[in-house]
């Protein structure tokens, strides 16, 4: 299904400045640590996110924005780079929560789609 709409940034949601709690500043600062040292391949990037949640009633797209800014802080790249993001989510025990993610090399002239 099409919609013929142009679509909303994060950016444009809000009014004002926004402030990182502490909350987030505790875990960009976990996962930049946890995040290994590797060489990221040649944009344009496809990203892959499973991400494991403890409540059934986690929104699958709510951790995505803080985790694509931490992962390009980390690796120094910009995250307009991605052109294709495929998300997963599965359900775990609480104490089991994860992120498992891939970045690689999208195969397609993002020009041409093909």
């Amino acid at each position: 299904m099409k919609l013929e709409i142009k679509p909303l940034s994060v950016n444009q949601c809000w009014a004002g400045r926004r402030f990182k709690t502490p909350k987030y500043t505790t875990y960009e600062r976990n996962l930049f640590t946890m995040l290994p040292k590797i060489k990221i391949p040649e944009p344009p990037f496809e990203l892959s996110i499973e991400f494991g949640f403890s409540s059934i009633a986690s929104d699958i797209d709510n951790p995505v924005k803080p985790f694509l800014d931490i992962l390009q802080k980390r690796y120094l790249f910009d995250d307009k780079l991605i052109h294709k993001l495929n998300l997963t989510r599965v359900n775990t025990k609480k104490g089991s929560e994860f992120i498992k993610w891939e970045i690689k090399t999208l195969k397609i002239n993002v020009y041409t789609n093909k």
